[in-house]
């Protein structure tokens, strides 16, 4: 269901409040033309209540039984802060978990170029035990005489992947007009850095009933990170992936700058999973596995890397790609680093 209006309270129900005391709430809200977010956390149950902020100082909620407290919101952030669900947030993905616990273990190429080279790099991501399969059939380039990807033809080659190796597909979606295509082949939907802040195609996603994974973009603050993935969750849906890929600096060492602080801010202020792209923050191969184990180290609840049978041949970000002949090292590595951390790998 989409939220109209941002919450503005936060109603804390007692650790004893009943189902019934619950649903009362939850109906004089309703009744007041207000809606609510109900948190159940395994020590009480939250009410982010929902409205005109003069409807809801009207309300007298703290007398009602199960109340324990009532609290403003004062994040900008409302639906995907802490305050809201103090609990961490499982992204379940055709029984493949993120978050909390889960990690999310995302490999495959930067871009589809060929039906042998994606299902090659499938296979053999697979085989190393990651969760989920990435690969871009739109992809976004600096240039317009660079390759823009296979559009629907490579859709069908990544649905074909995930028939023979039961990995459930990550790929990104631009444009608003590609929605339905989109949706019909992923199981996740990727918002890439440079459409972060396309608010429009991020309340599509909202309403198209698939996870999202949104991308950090290159210049922006963690405080508008967290505001695109509002605009996803404002429209019904919780599934959100945040995604931390390098942001620029004066630093050109790399091709971005991993914000590894990013990580535990970003766990701190929500309850959705957090993950990291090392390979498009080091643009270096040999960079992406120690920015991967500085991640997993940091908290991370998942990595996102590429992979290519011959990176020297790529059509896009070659320098950057993990041969499929060394990518069994660097999955061990992750396997380990992410076992040590107390992870599972999802």
């Amino acid at each position: 269901m989409a939220v109209t209006g941002s919450p503005e309270l936060l109603i804390v129900m007692s650790a004893h409040a009943t189902p019934d005391q619950i649903e009362d709430v939850v109906a004089r809200l309703d009744e007041a033309g207000c809606a609510a977010y109900v948190t159940e956390g395994k020590d009480a149950t939250v009410i982010g209540a929902i409205g005109e902020r003069e409807l809801l100082a009207a309300l007298p909620l703290e007398g009602f039984p199960g109340v324990e407290q009532v609290l403003p919101i004062l994040k900008p952030y409302k639906l995907v802060s802490r305050e809201i669900s103090p609990d961490p947030s499982v992204i379940d993905v055709r029984g493949r978990r993120i978050g909390h616990g889960w990690f999310g273990f995302i490999a495959g190429p930067c871009t589809v170029e060929t039906r042998a080279q994606t299902l090659e790099t499938a296979r053999v991501v697979a085989a190393e035990g990651v969760t989920m399969l990435r690969g871009g059939a739109f992809k976004p380039r600096t240039s317009p005489y660079a390759f823009q990807g296979l559009g629907l033809e490579g859709l069908k080659i990544l649905a074909e992947a995930r028939d023979e190796t039961g990995l459930p597909l990550v790929t990104e979606l631009m444009d608003p007009r590609d929605v339905d295509a989109v949706v019909e082949y992923a199981d996740v939907i990727q918002i890439g850095a440079r459409n972060m802040q396309n608010f429009n195609l991020l309340s599509e996603v909202g309403r198209a009933g698939k996870p999202v994974l949104i991308k950090r973009g290159p210049s922006a603050s963690i405080e508008e990170l967290l505001m695109a993935a509002e605009y996803v969750v404002k429209e019904g849906n919780t599934q959100v992936i945040l995604c931390e890929r390098g942001i620029k600096t004066f630093e050109r060492s790399t091709r971005y700058t991993l914000d590894i602080s990013a990580i535990p801010v970003l766990k701190h202020e929500t309850h959705l999973p957090v993950i990291v792209d090392p390979s498009h923050a080091a643009g270096k191969r040999d960079l992406v596995l120690p920015l991967a184990r500085a991640a997993v180290a940091a908290g991370a609840d998942g990595v996102i890397v590429e992979v290519h049978p011959r990176p020297e041949e790529a059509l896009c970000d070659g320098p950057q790609l993990i041969p499929t002949a060394e990518f069994g090292e660097f999955a061990g590595e992750i396997r380990a680093l992410a076992s040590l951390m107390g992870k599972t790998i999802g």
